[in-house]
């Protein structure tokens, strides 16, 4: 019998462990099971970060936000119904079930047509990558070549970043560069691609938002921007459809962490007195990547050469009576390889995504 533990979670478990789940088992989904091993439904990471949003408890169980109507196939059936269900909906799973059982799970990412029968949406807007900043977390590396060429295997992360980009159709990349400019700038000339790099010469430092306020007479359309420090493991499709129907200026890229307090945590009232003692509390935290995607309008509110960071643009266009969005992903979706207790899980990470 084949083992489905990495894609099975009890009915009573926490909507939390799932989360994790679906990170480790990199397929984005797992499947609800009863106590007699009975599948009841599935759930996606579409459900979870919709959980999230209506600000529904980690905690709480993972049969409250089930999909019990999912697509499954009995014992019977033929790559004609697998064919029709992966070219004609966004489904990437289809349960096997036998009595109920799980006895296959079927998969788009790994199925012999998929190539054939299915691509990804294309996602045709620009990319600014921010290059500029000294890389001080990863001193003394840092010293000797500017962070966006740090290595990864046999290719530097700005090379993994925009690989990653290009899976999804993006041909025009941003990058802006200050620190160390001229060594990333020799690295592309000497590099064959077929895709369009446009740098932003920083003379002074000018942050996140900053740098982009040297060329938004250039963005007619939406444009994603991230940190070279970091690789999102996610359908980049499915964060502009989010900011799109949302009508945001802003989303940024919000990874859930778990963070566990190793002390006894006192609640106190009365002057001092203890109302409360709680071992090792754990507190869940939805906190920004590096990540966003930015509509052209948000760019107006940028100063002209003057420093001014992300933070500065979301509070002013939440200050503009404008909306700002929040696209959650799981803590195994986010790699950041910015300080140098990280990179080496990056680097083994990434090498063992091949």
């Amino acid at each position: 019998m084949k083992d489905f533990n990495a894609f099975t979670v009890d009915r009573k478990a926490a909507i939390r462990d799932a989360f994790n789940k679906q990170g480790l088992n990199k397929e984005k989904f797992v499947i609800v099971t009863d106590e007699s091993n009975k599948v009841i439904g599935v759930v996606t990471d579409g459900d979870v970060r919709r959980a999230i949003w209506d600000s529904i408890s980690l905690d709480a169980r993972i049969d409250s936000i089930t999909n019990r109507k999912f697509v499954f196939f009995n014992e019977s059936y033929s790559i004609e119904n697998i064919r029709e269900i992966f070219s004609t909906t966004t489904i990437r799973h289809i349960p096997v079930l036998k009595k109920g059982c799980l006895v296959d799970i079927i998969f788009k990412s790994s199925y012999k047509e998929n190539e054939l029968m299915s691509h990804r949406k294309k996602i045709d807007i620009p990319v600014v990558i921010m290059a500029g900043g000294k890389g001080s977390r990863l001193d003394p590396f840092t010293r000797i070549l500017p962070k966006p060429l740090i290595p990864i295997g046999e290719k530097p992360v700005i090379e993994i970043i925009i690989d990653k980009f290009m899976a999804f159709g993006v041909s025009c990349f941003y990058i802006s560069v200050n620190h160390k400019a001229k060594m990333i700038k020799a690295f592309f000339e000497d590099f064959a691609r077929d895709y369009k790099i446009v740098f932003i010469e920083e003379a002074m430092p000018l942050g996140t938002a900053g740098a982009l306020g040297l060329i938004k007479d250039k963005i007619k359309s939406p444009v994603i921007v991230s940190n070279c420090d970091i690789i999102i493991e996610e359908d980049y499709s499915q964060i502009i459809d989010f900011h799109m129907k949302g009508k945001y200026l802003l989303t940024l890229v919000g990874s859930m962490q778990r963070h566990v307090v190793p002390y006894g945590v006192c609640k106190i009232s009365n002057g001092g007195e203890l109302r409360e003692l709680t071992e090792k509390p754990e507190y869940d935290f939805l906190v920004n990547t590096g990540m966003y995607v930015i509509s052209p309008q948000a760019l107006d509110l940028i100063p002209q050469a003057k420093k001014f960071d992300a933070t500065e643009l979301i509070e002013a266009i939440k200050q503009s009576g404008k909306k700002v969005g929040v696209y959650p992903i799981d803590e195994k979706s986010w790699i950041d390889i910015g300080q140098w207790e990280e990179y080496k899980k990056a680097v083994d990470k990434l090498e063992g995504l091949g």
